[in-house]
């Protein structure tokens, strides 16, 4: 009995030894993970810091609906191509310069920097088709641009959709890069989810995540002080509120463009990737949308879907045959 008392107790001892470790490795986990969360959020307060002053401005402000919005306008030609960039991208003027560069001999082209986009101001307006277009359209007519081809990248594409129909006299032509199909929609965003990356950015955790990712621009022909600005505006716009708004509206924005298609008398051409790497509805449901059209032509690209990026020689060269074809 007594033997069987003294096992008991220094069980009960060594049990409690364990408890106790295990108590402190859960301790230093905790502050290990604290203090993890702490570093990162303190790098990011500091390191935006220094780089809101390296920021450099380029383009012209706008005033659309009381908000500034950025602009870029280059090139001498009598024709205009306005440029508007796909979701996400921070600093579309930067990012289109390969594309910009090949355009300008030949047109005059304006890279529209959306609100939340490059330079341009952030706005709590819904960000509906609606809205993105009408705060487009407010900015070219500020500018006094009337008349001109429509470039657009990825979720662009169904921007333009709504924009074409409503301003069917302005628009010469459509050009879509990799654009965006009504068919093949984005799955729908809660505010909720957005609510959380909120706290994943302001943690400081996006700029650990573009630490951490590929380089988009690595080995493509863009200079390393323009790398330096975009890397720069990419940690500045990553998940900012404006885009979050958008990624929640982008369900309905493809939705409400699944009733409309293309003027069958406006020119339209697509530059498509040949090998999409999830769906292989890309290139029907882009042929689906030239059905109609008296003057479409798609081109595919061995290229990823930021084709204007790898392909600007490709792109410039066959706009200008495109266009040269319609009177």
């Amino acid at each position: 009995m007594t033997q069987q008392v003294g096992k008991e107790i220094r069980n009960s001892k060594k049990t409690k030894r364990v408890l106790r470790i295990l108590l402190k490795v859960f301790v230093t986990v905790i502050i290990a993970i604290f203090l993890f969360i702490a570093i990162v959020f303190t790098v990011n307060k500091i390191s935006s810091h220094s780089e809101q002053k390296r920021i450099e401005q380029y383009g012209q402000h706008v005033s659309v609906n009381g908000k500034q919005m950025n602009v870029i306008i280059q090139g001498q030609g009598e024709e205009t191509i306005v440029l508007l960039p796909g979701y996400g991208t921070a600093a579309p003027a930067l990012d289109f310069k390969p594309l910009i560069t090949e355009l300008t001999s030949y047109y005059k082209v304006a890279v529209i920097e959306p609100f939340g986009y490059g330079l341009s101001d952030q706005t709590r307006e819904e960000r509906s088709t609606a809205n993105i277009v009408s705060e487009i359209h407010t900015a070219l007519q500020s500018l006094h641009i009337d008349r001109y081809i429509l470039m657009a990248h990825s979720i662009s594409g169904i921007y333009s959709l709504d924009y074409v129909n409503q301003y069917p006299d302005e628009v010469r032509a459509f050009i879509g890069l990799d654009s965006s199909v009504p068919a093949l929609s984005e799955q729908k965003v809660d505010s909720s989810v957005t609510e959380q990356i909120k706290w994943f950015r302001n943690l400081g955790f996006a700029r650990l995540q573009l630490k951490l990712s590929a380089d988009p621009y690595d080995r493509l022909p863009y200079d390393e002080h323009t790398k330096e600005q975009l890397n720069i505006l990419r940690h500045k716009n990553i998940y900012n509120t404006t885009q979050l708004n958008e990624a929640v509206s982008m369900y309905s924005n493809f939705k409400a463009a699944e009733k409309l298609t293309f003027p069958s008398n406006l020119p339209v051409l697509f530059f498509v990737q040949a090998n999409h790497p999830v769906t292989d509805r890309w290139i029907p449901e882009h042929e689906k949308q030239l059905e109609e059209s008296v003057h479409g032509e798609m081109v595919l690209l061995d290229a990823g879907h930021y084709l204007y990026r790898s392909h600007p020689k490709e792109i410039s060269s066959k706009v200008r045959g495109f266009m040269s074809g319609i009177k």
